[in-house]
């Protein structure tokens, strides 16, 4: 089992995410609201601008803790899984025509169960300097 200690940074990432990024993520969910791609139809019902669809800022936030498990894992063994993961969404991530938007996610262990070799995970991720899920927690199992 991977030796982990309660405050441990075990990932950080950036992302960036493009309007090529939301027609993309469109097309594979199904989600084809205007506000993920008309600025007029953003503007018109009081949003900033554009919006990333709020699950793929939570897709994309889970990245980082899936590429740790992966490489954490001894060559022909288990990687860890993901188990369950929780977020409240905070704040719109509102994606530019021209400079996209870029979140940031750091994973932090928030508690360990060596017993049950299981940890929580919380994240932060962020952009623009101001945090876009709240409590964000990723339960894992340990390989």
């Amino acid at each position: 089992m991977i030796a982990l200690e309660t405050g441990q940074v075990v990932a950080e990432r950036s992302y960036p995410l493009t309007r090529n990024s939301l027609v993309r993520y469109a097309g594979a969910s199904g989600d084809f609201n205007p506000i993920h791609y008309r600025d007029d139809i953003a503007s018109s019902v009081g949003l900033p601008g554009v919006l990333a669809h709020g699950m793929l800022t939570m897709g994309t936030a889970v990245q980082p803790v899936v590429e740790w498990l992966e490489s954490s894992a001894e060559p022909g063994t288990r990687p860890g899984w993901v188990s369950d993961y929780q977020v409240r969404f905070t704040r719109p991530v509102v994606v530019d025509p021209a400079d996209g938007a870029e979140i940031t996610v750091v994973a932090k262990v928030g508690q360990v169960d060596a017993e049950a070799g299981t940890a929580r995970i919380d994240l932060t991720v962020t952009f623009a300097g101001q945090t876009v899920l709240g409590k964000a927690q990723v339960r894992v199992t340990l390989p």
